[in-house]
């Protein structure tokens, strides 16, 4: 199956920071004021590293906050969340510190999360001495096959990231299992419906365990009748509408068949999440101008969505 861990964890991890914070780093959690705003400075940080070896990760973010102490009147956190072994990563994560202190002169703390496959593999600092000067970085990392063997303690745990992580790994552990991976992610979603959440955050994260655990496509189609008769059950019948109204759209207007229209339906439903986040409900215009675009189109939205601040500037060319 071809996985996709890249867009669940950069919409989790945006949308839900603090929190994020909280459960990989509860240290540095706690040192943060978060009554005071904290800003994402994706692209300052992508003017940083355009001209350096970047090389795979899932995701890094640049966040300015602020911290509970008073001291400094702001601090830059610098993480990533990496999903393969690369021998360079400590260098790139030393790279990246400096060019952020040069460019803030400002305190950065650099963390990262470690989501490969492998046990062994741990960086966690940059060291180099010549003569009698040297240079050390150090940094803070978590390692999420470490929650390998501790999955009915992720399934109890109240965070959210709790289950991400579950499914991360799940996902991992039943690439080559579509039968085991659906059981997987049907115990996932049954336990987010029990959570007492919000609407949105149910929804936020049902999406990212759907977009990270696919399944094929008759698999898929078993697998999302019993969460309509789950929702049925369970008097919630909100996390599948907006992909009912994709479906009946598509079938009027014949502008998505078959698997395709799958694959588009689940890009347009994560977008159509994202979307309502920012900018509140959406309105039936909107949700039909979704449903019908074209991969192509669908993703120079989401390109667009990183720093619109309209749903105009969303749907710009």
């Amino acid at each position: 199956m071809d996985d996709d861990y890249d867009t669940p964890w950069k919409e989790v991890v945006t949308n839900y920071f603090p929190e994020f914070m909280a459960f990989y780093f509860p240290d540095a959690h706690a040192a943060i004021d978060w009554s005071r705003p904290y800003a994402f400075l994706d692209q300052e940080l992508a003017s940083l590293s355009r001209d350096a070896e970047v090389g795979k990760r899932l995701l890094d973010k640049l966040v300015r906050v602020h911290l509970c102490d008073g001291g400094q009147q702001w601090v830059l956190v610098h993480l990533e969340v990496q999903g393969w072994h690369d021998a360079a990563f400590a260098e790139r994560i030393f790279t990246y510190h400096y060019r952020v202190y040069d460019r803030y002169r400002k305190p950065v703390v650099s963390m990262a999360v470690l989501a490969d496959s492998g046990k062994g593999w741990r960086p966690s600092r940059f060291v180099y001495r010549t003569m009698d000067c040297e240079m050390r970085l150090i940094f803070p990392i978590v390692k999420l096959q470490d929650y390998a063997d501790r999955l009915p303690e992720l399934l109890a745990h109240p965070s959210p990231f709790a289950l991400v992580t579950s499914a991360h790994l799940l996902t991992q552990q039943t690439r080559r299992n579509a039968e085991h991976r659906r059981a997987a992610k049907w115990r996932l979603t049954r336990l987010l419906y029990k959570r007492s959440w919000d609407k949105q955050r149910i929804i936020d994260f049902y999406h990212a365990i759907d977009w990270m655990m696919r399944l094929p496509d008759a698999l898929d189609a078993q697998f999302r009748d019993d969460v309509y008769a789950l929702e049925r059950r369970e008097a919630m019948p909100y996390i599948n509408n907006f992909e009912r109204a994709g479906r009946k759209i598509g079938r009027q207007e014949g502008l998505l068949e078959g698997r395709q229209e799958g694959r588009q339906e689940g890009r347009a439903t994560l977008l159509a999440s994202m979307l309502a986040k920012r900018f509140g409900a959406l309105d039936a215009v909107v949700m039909a101008r979704l449903a019908t675009a074209d991969a192509e189109r669908l993703s120079a939205w989401a390109l667009n969505f990183v720093d619109a601040r309209t749903l105009d500037e969303v749907f710009r060319d």
